[in-house]
């Protein structure tokens, strides 16, 4: 009610069902835990609106829209305009990234009337904007299966993430911080592996011994009756001896 729009669906029923997300894993080193990943959606009351004011409390300080750089063309192409730090849009800060920059939920069209369209954007530490993704479920998404790793929103940067939070990402998500690789190479991480190969039976084949050829029944017993008769005679010319 005080900035005069409405909660995305998707969003409001997240927060019905609590009120703001925050879940930290760690990892041992050396039998020490260390924090790594950190996973954050504000509450309804830290849900506080970027622009509106001072980044000091000197007067006359100048504000994010002071700061904004309108020097490139947005919304050429197939790139969503970016959001405007002044009364065109309204800024809503998400997550604030562990001081990494920060995740807003953008009302890119606020004059005259608040659009209820909303998108995710990313805002880094030299205040360029990233798009990240159009509704509030696919973020949450992504911000499940990114595990909270340090700087994982920089993935969807132009400059990419730091050498450190790559080896967390090559530790834990090898296929995520090779995307490129990965599109490029269909089959890159794809199994291969050949069933009829693994589960080959490697017994022998049994040799087949040959059996000698089968004698008609008239040859075999001319056979034995010549081997009688020569046994007979054999026999006779002994006795005579």
């Amino acid at each position: 009610q005080k900035n005069s729009c409405v909660l995305p669906e998707d969003l409001k029923n997240f927060y019905l069902m609590t009120d703001g997300f925050q879940m930290t894993w760690s990892v041992k080193t050396d039998d020490t835990p260390m924090p790594l990943g950190s996973m954050v959606i504000n509450s309804v009351s830290k849900l506080c609106r970027l622009g509106g004011s001072s980044m000091y409390t000197l007067p006359n300080a100048p504000t994010l829209a002071d700061l904004e750089d309108d020097t490139d063309e947005e919304g050429n192409g197939d790139k969503p305009e970016k959001p405007h730090f002044d009364s065109r849009s309204l800024i809503f800060e998400l997550d604030p990234c562990n001081g990494n920059g920060k995740v807003c939920l953008v009302y890119k069209h606020a004059e005259p009337v608040v659009s209820p369209d909303t998108e995710i954007w990313f805002l880094d530490r030299a205040l360029y904007w990233h798009f990240l993704t159009k509704t509030f479920t696919a973020y949450y998404r992504l911000l499940i299966t990114h595990l909270g790793l340090p700087q994982w929103q920089y993935a969807f940067t132009s400059y990419g993430v730091s050498p450190q939070a790559k080896q967390w990402f090559n530790m834990y998500k090898p296929i995520t911080i090779n995307t490129a690789l990965l599109s490029e190479e269909a089959d890159c991480f794809v199994n291969k592996l050949d069933p009829n190969k693994v589960f080959k039976s490697k017994n022998k084949t049994p040799v087949l011994k040959k059996k000698p050829p089968s004698q008609p029944p008239g040859s075999q017993k001319t056979h034995m009756s010549m081997t009688s008769t020569k046994t007979s005679s054999l026999v006779g010319n002994s006795s005579r001896k």
